[in-house]
């Protein structure tokens, strides 16, 4: 997440001279990642409700585990597909040289920073995890 958020995806749009075709890559990476995170998030979510039980509910990891999904999920299926949305609006112009700019710069700068908010909870949650060895044991 962190190197295809701040490094590729910069990467892209300072060395590709098409813009769009910067952005077509990007989403195609955040959406692996976001596959990527969902798939992730439900094992680790299963993983600990096997664990501890009912005692689950109870641990603060989970939650964080559960607020990254939604987190994730809040992004890829309705952030992304409004922005999807006002790019088809604006084409055969790109977005940023429509009247759609106002509206899209709102919205990617609210992924932004969903996307941080996620970078720095994902952070939390492997600190957390390597917080509770006994979470790594087997139950006999």
């Amino acid at each position: 997440m962190w190197v295809v958020g701040y490094m590729v995806a910069p990467t892209l749009f300072s060395m590709l001279p098409d813009r769009r075709l910067a952005g077509n890559v990007a989403g195609q990476l955040f959406t692996l990642v976001a596959w990527i995170g969902i798939g992730s998030a439900a094992y680790l979510l299963m993983f600990l409700a096997m664990r501890l039980g009912w005692q689950a509910f109870r641990n603060g990891l989970f939650w964080l585990v559960l607020v990254l999904l939604l987190c994730t999920i809040a992004g890829q299926y309705g952030i992304q597909p409004l922005m999807a949305e006002l790019k088809a609006s604006a084409w055969p112009r790109e977005v940023m040289n429509s009247m759609m700019r106002d509206r899209f710069s709102t919205w990617h700068g609210v992924s932004s920073v969903l996307y941080l908010l996620q970078s720095l909870l994902g952070y939390r949650a492997g600190t957390g995890f390597a917080a509770y060895p006994a979470l790594m044991r087997r139950v006999a």
